[in-house]
């Protein structure tokens, strides 16, 4: 099988080579894998062939036509933004290249592409659900960067769902990915002194260990199902249980109050997140699992909870 990976040099792009690499190694699978990123990937091996590509370029319809690609997995996106970046930057990446992708796929007669979105793009709101599923409306909030580009693409991948059925979508709603060297803005919040919370919130976590995440891709590829499926794990870890589990305290801040304070010291430039994030802890939103499980046929492996623990372990913050 012909496998374009787009951020293929990524965090999940990196854990998703190494388990091809295996499967082609141990099991006599015929990946023919092509990695494609600006940096280059760290697995290195026969199967795979990288090409240094942006995804906004127009060489991918090229691209896809050399190498005879039958399956794209979409993993390019701006999760963590750099201190230099800029939203307009961020939505070229996020929302253009991810059409320039879907546009050469079905130029190019690929099958199947798999994509992975988030539980971000349910948007942080005080009227989500409980526990979100799938058909819940996609509303991620324009304040948010991440969340509002997740709702874009999936805006996006709606039309073409529509005008061009021939071409198979499997899209992962991705909860919060920890796993042994996991390190972006939620991992950050534990390594603190002691926990912020929200009075009124308990700021309930989906966690998802990442080899699930690679699990999932890895059936998206080779199977049949087509669809939108929330992955995470089961339960949820909230800002207490954390606590507890962790030894630290929890400050527990008024809404407002801690909204005055990141706005006063984000404009004084001492932090890059604004009052914006009051409502990223307080309104988290919680997926329901039950379609992973039920539909696509895939259970993870270590709950909420597990992973939470497993992540501690390796990081050494408890």
């Amino acid at each position: 099988m012909n496998v374009l990976i787009t951020g293929a040099s990524g965090y999940l792009g990196t854990h998703l080579l190494k388990r091809l690499v295996e499967l082609n190694q141990n099991e006599g699978s015929t990946w023919n894998i092509v990695a494609a990123d600006i940096r280059e990937p760290r697995i290195k091996d026969s199967s795979i062939q990288f090409v240094n590509l942006d995804v906004r370029s127009p060489q991918i319809n090229e691209l896809m036509k050399q190498y005879h690609i039958e399956t794209v997995v979409h993993l390019a996106s701006i999760v963590t933004p750099g201190k230099k970046s800029n939203r307009e930057f961020e939505y070229s990446v996020d929302v253009i290249g991810t059409e320039n992708v879907v546009k050469a796929c079905v130029e190019n007669h690929v099958k199947r592409i798999v994509l992975t979105s988030s539980g971000a793009a349910y948007g942080y709101h005080p009227d989500n659900a409980e526990w979100i599923k799938e058909d819940h409306p996609i509303r991620g909030n324009e304040e948010f960067s991440y969340s509002y580009h997740k709702r874009l693409v999936e805006e996006l991948l709606s039309k073409f769902r529509t005008n061009h059925p021939e071409l198979e979508q499997v899209i992962f709603r991705v909860g919060t990915i920890l796993g042994d060297t996991t390190n972006n803005q939620i991992t950050s919040l534990f390594e603190k002194k002691m926990l912020i919370g929200i009075s009124g919130s308990q700021s309930p976590f989906v966690f998802i260990w990442d080899q699930d995440v690679v699990e999932c891709l890895i059936r998206g590829i080779t199977g049949t199902k087509t669809g939108i499926f929330n992955v995470a794990g089961d339960g949820v870890v909230t800002i207490d249980e954390a606590s507890s589990i962790l030894g630290k305290r929890v400050l527990w801040l008024p809404a407002w109050f801690l909204k005055a304070i990141l706005f006063i010291l984000k404009r004084l430039s001492l932090t890059q997140y604004g009052e914006e994030q009051v409502n990223f802890l307080r309104y988290r939103p919680v997926l329901d699992n039950h379609k992973l499980k039920e539909s696509f046929g895939y259970t993870p492996q270590q709950t909420s909870k597990e992973v939470f623990l497993y992540f501690l372990a390796n990081r050494n913050l408890n």
